[in-house]
């Protein structure tokens, strides 16, 4: 079984760290790569970074801070917000950044999964989900930082995502998103059952127990989450040790 990671999440918007609930209420955290190298020294796996108004403002991912992170850390990271394009990939990836995350951009034109993944492999290429339970039982997908609704059934586009050579799928839930009751199980388990890649776990993480169910019953591969890690409510150790107890491989 290979290692569970425990990914910290930290969205940025004009060159801070902020934390919101379902994509609303926005309030400042602290400055990106001061939060990463405190991450490093706690014992994330990865971090993953997204310029959250990038999308909406109609303008690329802000590389000033990616570059700064790079230069402070030493674990793998990912970058997400705005990409849109062959160019901006390079820049991000030049600029130091493990992974590039793609989501509005994917919804809009989803041969740009194939053509980055051709150049950079799978493992580069992050599909980013943001979805919302629907009426019909199942979820839509929004983009835009989580303000558009399209017509996109999620699981499908998980699976069209991993065809099209996406390597790893975050699936973030804007119901649960900083609500810290728990990750949407079901919508997890939906995902995980029907690819084969690695799939993160997104929105609702409040206690120790919900990282184990997104694992245990969702299937996640990594548990992301922001609040109750920027908060200092869950130590990343702490919920190291109690996956590990729980009988969850983790990397120590």
């Amino acid at each position: 079984m290979l290692a569970k990671r425990i990914i910290p999440c930290l969205d940025v918007r004009n060159g801070r760290v902020v934390k919101g609930k379902q994509f609303e209420n926005i309030v400042d955290v602290d400055n990106p790569e001061v939060l990463a190298k405190y991450y490093v020294d706690k014992g994330a796996d990865e971090l993953v970074f997204y310029d959250i108004t990038a999308s909406s403002e109609g303008r690329k991912t802000s590389l000033e801070f990616v570059e700064k992170v790079a230069a402070n850390i030493n674990i793998p990271f990912c970058v997400g917000g705005g990409v849109s394009s062959i160019d901006e990939f390079d820049d991000i990836l030049l600029m130091g950044a493990d992974k590039v995350s793609i989501n509005s951009a994917a919804v809009k034109n989803p041969e740009l999964i194939r053509e980055a993944a051709s150049k950079y492999g799978n493992r580069r290429i992050v599909l980013s989900i943001d979805a919302k339970k629907n009426n019909k039982g199942s979820w839509s997908v929004y983009i835009k930082g989580g303000r558009e609704k399209v017509d996109l059934d999620a699981i499908e586009w998980a699976v069209m995502g991993e065809k099209l050579g996406a390597g790893e799928i975050v699936v973030n839930s804007i119901d649960e998103d900083g609500m810290k009751n728990g990750y949407d199980i079901e919508l997890l388990k939906r995902i995980t059952e029907s690819v084969n890649i690695p799939v993160v776990a997104s929105g609702g993480a409040g206690k120790l127990e919900h990282f184990y169910e997104a694992i245990k019953y969702g299937g996640a591969d990594a548990v992301l989450a922001a609040s109750v890690f920027h908060y200092g409510e869950i130590e990343i150790i702490d919920l190291k040790n109690y996956l590990k107890n729980k009988g969850i491989e983790v990397k120590m």
